[in-house]
C-alpha cells in the first residue's frame, strides 16, 4: 500500500525539538491573533479564512529568520497551535452571538458570562480534537494520496521550503502592516466612508461595496468563480427582489415589516425580508451539501467506529498518538461537565444530542476537508441541520421558550466547533505526516491552543458586542443572524415562512442548474455591499492566474491577502477598546477622533483602487527576491 512506501521528510529514528517553551509561546500567540482576526471577519462578512498557511509563513519568518532556530518540527508545532485559534473562533462566531441578540431584545434575558463562552468553547475544541484522533491512520496515513489536505499539503510545503518560507513571510508582514493602517484612517478616523453607497431610485434599491482589505483579499483567496457566486446571489436580491417589492409593494405593509413598502429603502427591505429569503438558501444549500456527501460521510463514519479500538503494533514515533485510555477519560469528562455544569443549559438530552452529532460530524469535517479543504468546509450545513433536529427535539420534550432556545444555541455551538477544530486538526496531522512530526505531540499542541483560544474568544466576544453590538451594520454577524432565526423559526414559529420557502426554492432551483449552491445562498443573504469587493478581489486572481508566472504571483497575493485580512481583525479589535473607552467630555475614544468622512464615496473608492494596486507591488517585488 501506498502509506507502506511513504517516508516523511524527518525520519521516525530522528528526533528534532518540537514542542518546545519557544513553539508553545509563539503558538500560542498566533492562536489570538488569528483567533481574534477571524472573529472580526467572521463577524462581519459571515466567512472565515484558514490560518494554517500563513502561521507557517510566519512560523518559518521568526523561528528561522529572527530566532536562528532550524527545527522544522518546532515550526510545524507553532503552526499547529496558531491555526486552533481560528478554526475554535469560527465555530463560537457562527453562533454565540445569538444569545446576545436575545438578551438586546428582551430585558428578562441576560447576557451570558465569559465563563460560559468560554467553558463552551474550552470543551467543544477538546471535543472535536478528541474524536478525530481515532481517524488519524484511517484518513492520513491508508489514503495517504487519495485524499488531497489541501491546507495540510501547502504548509507541509511552506515548511519544507526553508529559508523560502522565511522571505515569505515578509509578505504577511507587509500585508498585516498596510491592512492595520487602512483599517485605522477609514474606520478610525473615518477620513473616507468605509462602505460607499449610491441609490438607484428608478429601481427602488441602491449599490455599492465596503472598500475594506478584508473583502477584498477574501476574493483573492476564494478565487473569481466562487467570489462570482457570491456577487450572483446578491446581484439576485438586490437587482431582483428588491425592485420587484418597491414595483408591486407600494404603501402595503407585509410582516414581518411594520412600515409601508415604500417607506423602507433598499436597506429597510433587506433587512425586514430579503434576508429571511438568503436564511432558507442558505439552510437549504447547507443540507443539500450534507446530502451529496453522505455516501462519504457513512464511509468515514464506518471507519471511525472501529478507530478507538485500533491499536498499532510497533509505535514509531512519527506513529504515535495520545493513548486510546487519555482519549475515552477526556472525551468522559468534557461530556460530563457539558451535562452538569450549570452555566452551561444542556440537561441529559442535550448532552446526548452533542455526543452523536458531535462524533458523527467529526468524521464528516475530517473527510471533507481532506477531499475540498477547510475553507469549503459546510460546517454552517452541519450546525444548521443540527439546531433544526435539536430544537425540534427539545421543543417536544418540553423545553421551550428562552432557555429551550439557548441550550439549542449552546448545542449547536459545540457541534459547530467540534466539526471546525476536527477538520484543522486533520489539517495540521497531514502536514506533520509529511514532513515527520510526531503526532502526540501534535494533538497536544492543538489542545494547548484551544485552551487560550477558548479564553480569548470570551474577551474579543464582549468587546465587539459592547463597542457595536451584533446584529448591526458595523457587526452584522450573519451567520449567528441566521442560526438564531432558525432556532426561533422552528421553536416559536415566529418566522415568515413564505420568504424562508421562497429561498428554500432558489437553492433548489441552483442546485438543479449544477452551479454552487451555498456561495450563490450565502451572497443573496449578506448584502450586496460585501459581494461586489470580495468580486473584484476574485477578479485580480484571475487577472494573476493568467499571467506567465501566475501561480508564483497567486501563491504570493495569498500570503498577502492572509496579512491584510490578519491586520484589519487586529486593528478592529483595537477601534472596539476605542468605542467603549470615555474621555472627560463624555465622548468616546473613537468619536473624538473622527474626522467625519470628509474625502466622501469617491476618496473610499479611490483608496480601495489603490489597496487592489499593492498586490501588484508587493508580489513583484518578492518575485524579485526569489529571482535574485
Amino acid at each position: 500500500m501506498e502509506e507502506k512506501s511513504f517516508k516523511p521528510f524527518i525520519p521516525s529514528d530522528r528526533v528534532l525539538p518540537e514542542i518546545t517553551p519557544v513553539s508553545i509561546l509563539i503558538g500560542i500567540l498566533l492562536a489570538v491573533l488569528f483567533g481574534a482576526a477571524n472573529s472580526y471577519l467572521g463577524l462581519r462578512v459571515g466567512m472565515t479564512i484558514s490560518a494554517s498557511i500563513p502561521a507557517a509563513v510566519l512560523s518559518m519568518g521568526i523561528i528561522r529568520i529572527i530566532l536562528k532556530r532550524d527545527s522544522i518540527l518546532e515550526n510545524n508545532m507553532v503552526q499547529t497551535i496558531g491555526s486552533a485559534g481560528e478554526s475554535l473562533a469560527a465555530g463560537a462566531i457562527f453562533t454565540m452571538p445569538a444569545l446576545f441578540m436575545w438578551a438586546k431584545e428582551s430585558t428578562a434575558v441576560e447576557n451570558p458570562s465569559f465563563w460560559v463562552i468560554s467553558s463552551v468553547c474550552l470543551l467543544a475544541g477538546i471535543l472535536g480534537i478528541i474524536f478525530m484522533v481515532p481517524l488519524r491512520t484511517a484518513l492520513i496515513v491508508e489514503e495517504h494520496g487519495v485524499l488531497p489536505f489541501p491546507e495540510g499539503t501547502a504548509c507541509a510545503e511552506v515548511l519544507l521550503a526553508g529559508e523560502e518560507g522565511g522571505e515569505k513571510s515578509k509578505l504577511v508582514f507587509s500585508g498585516l502592516g498596510i491592512s492595520a493602517l487602512y483599517k485605522f484612517v477609514a474606520d478610525g478616523l473615518r477620513l473616507f466612508p468605509s462602505e460607499i453607497d449610491w441609490a438607484i431610485k428608478p429601481l427602488g434599491t441602491g449599490f455599492g461595496m465596503d472598500v475594506l482589505p478584508a473583502l477584498g483579499s477574501v476574493g483573492f483567496i476564494c478565487g473569481k468563480k466562487v467570489s462570482s457566486y457570491l456577487l450572483s446571489g446578491g446581484m439576485l436580491g438586490w437587482f431582483l427582489i428588491i425592485p420587484l417589492m418597491n414595483f408591486f409593494g407600494g404603501s402595503n405593509i407585509f410582516p414581518p415589516g411594520k412600515a409601508p413598502i415604500s417607506e423602507l429603502g433598499a436597506w429597510g427591505i433587506w433587512s425586514n425580508y430579503i434576508r429571511y429569503v438568503g436564511a432558507g438558501a442558505v439552510a437549504a444549500g447547507g443540507i443539500i451539501s450534507l446530502f451529496k456527501s453522505m455516501p462519504t460521510i457513512l464511509k468515514t463514519f464506518k471507519k471511525a467506529i472501529g478507530g478507538f479500538g485500533h491499536k498499532e503494533e510497533v509505535e514509531e514515533r512519527t506513529n504515535t498518538d495520545l493513548s486510546s485510555k487519555v482519549l475515552l477519560a477526556t472525551a468522559l469528562f468534557c461530556i460530563i461537565a457539558i451535562w452538569l455544569l450549570p452555566a452551561i443549559p444542556l440537561g441529559l438530552l442535550g448532552t446526548i444530542i452533542i455526543v452523536i452529532f458531535g462524533f458523527f460530524f467529526a468524521t464528516v469535517s475530517s473527510r471533507m476537508v481532506g477531499l475540498v479543504g477547510s475553507s469549503n468546509n459546510p460546517v454552517s450545513g452541519m450546525a444548521i441541520a443540527t439546531l433544526i433536529i435539536a430544537t425540534a427535539l427539545l421543543k417536544a420534550t418540553g423545553h421551550t421558550g428562552i432557555a429551550g432556545m439557548t441550550s439549542a444555541i449552546c448545542i449547536g455551538t459545540i457541534i459547530c466547533i467540534v466539526a471546525a477544530m476536527a477538520g484543522d486538526i486533520s489539517q495540521d496531522l497531514k502536514t506533520g505526516y509529511i514532513i515527520g512530526a510526531t503526532p502526540k505531540n501534535q494533538q497536544i499542541g492543538e489542545i494547548i491552543g484551544s485552551i487560550v483560544s477558548a479564553l480569548a474568544i470570551g474577551g474579543i466576544m464582549f468587546l465587539l458586542d459592547k463597542a457595536w453590538g451584533f446584529g448591526s451594520k458595523e457587526l452584522p454577524a450573519p451567520q449567528a443572524t441566521l442560526m438564531k432565526l432558525v432556532v426561533e423559526g422552528v421553536m416559536g414559529g415566529s418566522l415568515p415562512w413564505t420568504l424562508v420557502i421562497t429561498g428554500v426554492g432558489i437553492s433548489v432551483a441552483v442546485e438543479i442548474i449544477g452551479a454552487p449552491v451555498l456561495p450563490v445562498a450565502i451572497g443573496l443573504y449578506l448584502p450586496i455591499h460585501l459581494s461586489v469587493p470580495i468580486y473584484l478581489g476574485g477578479l485580480l486572481r484571475a487577472y494573476y492566474d493568467k499571467k506567465k508566472n501566475g501561480p508564483q504571483l497567486a501563491e504570493n497575493g495569498i500570503l498577502y491577502s492572509s496579512g491584510l485580512i490578519a491586520g484589519e481583525g487586529l486593528v478592529g479589535i483595537i477601534l472596539a477598546i476605542f468605542a467603549v473607552v470615555k474621555l472627560p467630555s463624555g465622548d468616546t475614544l473613537l468619536s473624538a477622533i473622527n474626522l467625519k468622512g470628509i474625502l466622501g464615496n469617491i476618496g473610499g473608492l479611490l483608496f480601495f483602487i489603490a489597496l487592489l494596486a499593492s498586490f501588484s507591488i508587493f508580489t513583484r517585488k518578492n518575485k524579485k527576491a526569489d529571482e535574485e
